[in-house]
């Protein structure tokens, strides 16, 4: 896969003043070295916005995932709680049968606070009091039993790629600020382990009430959490990059 890597490296300009500068790499992953990892992307969210923007990106999301597959990538879905609804499925148990490998020491890795407060909860319409209203991962993502795992554990899924010769991971789904940098296979678990990571941008959403410091719109809070993302943590790729590589 031909990918356009982007991230951001703070700088000083010709005057002297510290610039945060945007940096494209291109790079080449091959596929059968990489995993896409769909996190979180639940059938039902207690959020109504929430829900309403991954509507929107689903139809785009499953095209993704099958295009990588085709390709070669190992598709791996993170729906975080559900794993009693999957027990039994063969791409469950292709996870738990993964011979366990010695996890590396953690890197050390600085974690700067994220320029968005959703101490709230995030919701941007109006529910204050989050629950667990998923279940599955949502039906319009499309699972191949023959070829796909089922996860929501890191070190299980570390110790999966491994067996498989994977070292890049491909990130996708709900919210960045939350799940998508803090789950046990999210961004900063796996850069610590080592791996090479990079986040799928426009496939992406944030957990953000514009009510909320620092008080910008939805959209910009969640372009801010991606930009976040590219200076501290890892590198950010389009669906495109994946789709016109197949």
């Amino acid at each position: 896969m031909q990918l356009q890597l982007k991230r951001q490296t703070l700088k000083q300009d010709v005057n002297g003043y510290e610039v945060w500068e945007k940096i494209i790499d291109n790079e080449c992953w091959l596929p059968s070295e990489t995993a896409l990892i769909l996190c979180d992307v639940w059938n039902e969210h207690w959020s109504r916005g929430a829900n309403e923007r991954l509507a929107l990106m689903l139809p785009r999301i499953n095209y993704t995932i099958k295009i990588a597959r085709e390709m070669g990538v190992q598709v791996i879905h993170s729906p975080s709680d559900t794993m009693d609804f999957y027990e039994g499925t063969s791409a469950r148990q292709r996870m738990i049968d993964a011979p366990a490998v010695r996890l590396p020491e953690s890197l050390e890795h600085i974690d700067p606070p994220l320029p968005v407060n959703a101490s709230d909860g995030g919701s941007d319409t109006g529910e204050k009091s989050p629950y667990n209203a998923w279940d599955r991962q949502h039906a319009a993502i499309e699972i191949d039993q023959q070829r796909d795992g089922i996860s929501d554990d890191g070190v299980e899924i570390y110790h999966f790629v491994q067996q498989k010769g994977i070292n890049n991971l491909l990130i996708m789904g709900v919210h960045t600020n939350m799940c998508i940098l803090n789950r046990s296979f999210g961004i900063k678990q796996m850069v610590r382990l080592g791996m090479n990571v990079a986040l799928v941008r426009d496939l992406t959403d944030a957990m953000y009430n514009p009510a909320m410091p620092p008080y910008v719109s939805h959209d910009e809070g969640t372009r801010l959490v991606i930009e976040y993302i590219e200076k501290f943590w890892c590198p950010t790729v389009l669906s495109d990059d994946i789709i016109s590589s197949n």
